[in-house]
């Protein structure tokens, strides 16, 4: 039903042109309503990123590997330097290079979030990178290091440890390069 300000006799047009104030301010209400959802999906992440550092942490011990297939096994190991032991001998510098990294990262993710929130895949992908980062990114500030436990391996082939927070971002990466795909394809099927 269409809400008009108290206390005014208006006609059908004037009720249309009075009501547009509190139509619009239902309409930021709804997208900040959306924008919250994505914001919880980052949350969410971050937390089950924690949780399941904290649950490995505090049963294993540093360098402990339980496998548990032929080629997946359970670790507990810190890489200091980025995503999959990149950059992990700098040096120390790393944590704080990679901590202001995901600051900035963070903060114009949420603002492409923000204006984007109403694209579902971009907003998508931007969740789950925001909140791997952000799950990283508490590690690298609270420990020194970030803390990896999922480890892959093929006979004497190991892909580096990583984590819950790494697969979100490869996750909402991933989403990015294959929207960018899809939108070329559309974009090329209309013209």
């Amino acid at each position: 039903m269409l809400k008009t300000p108290p206390d005014l006799p208006l006609s059908g047009e004037e009720k249309i042109s009075a009501a547009t104030p509190f139509l619009l301010k239902e309409g930021r209400s709804g997208l900040r309503s959306t924008f919250n959802k994505w914001l919880a999906l980052a949350a969410l992440v971050i937390v089950l990123d924690q949780l399941s550092k904290l649950y490995i942490a505090s049963h294993f011990v540093y360098g402990e590997n339980l496998p548990v297939f032929s080629v997946f096994s359970l670790v507990l190991w810190h890489n200091e330097g980025a995503a999959y032991g990149f950059l992990n001998d700098f040096g120390g510098l790393q944590r704080w290079l990679f901590s202001g990294i995901a600051i900035t990262a963070s903060g114009w993710i949420i603002c492409l979030l923000r204006k984007h929130q109403s694209q579902t895949l971009f907003a998508l992908a931007l969740s789950l990178i925001l909140g791997g980062a952000l799950g990283n990114l508490i590690d690298r500030v609270a420990y020194g290091y970030v803390v990896d436990f999922l480890l892959f391996h093929w006979d004497a082939h190991t892909f580096p440890a990583f984590n819950l927070a790494d697969a979100a971002i490869s996750c909402g990466a991933a989403l990015l390069i294959w929207q960018s795909f899809t939108e070329k394809k559309h974009a090329t099927t209309v013209s």
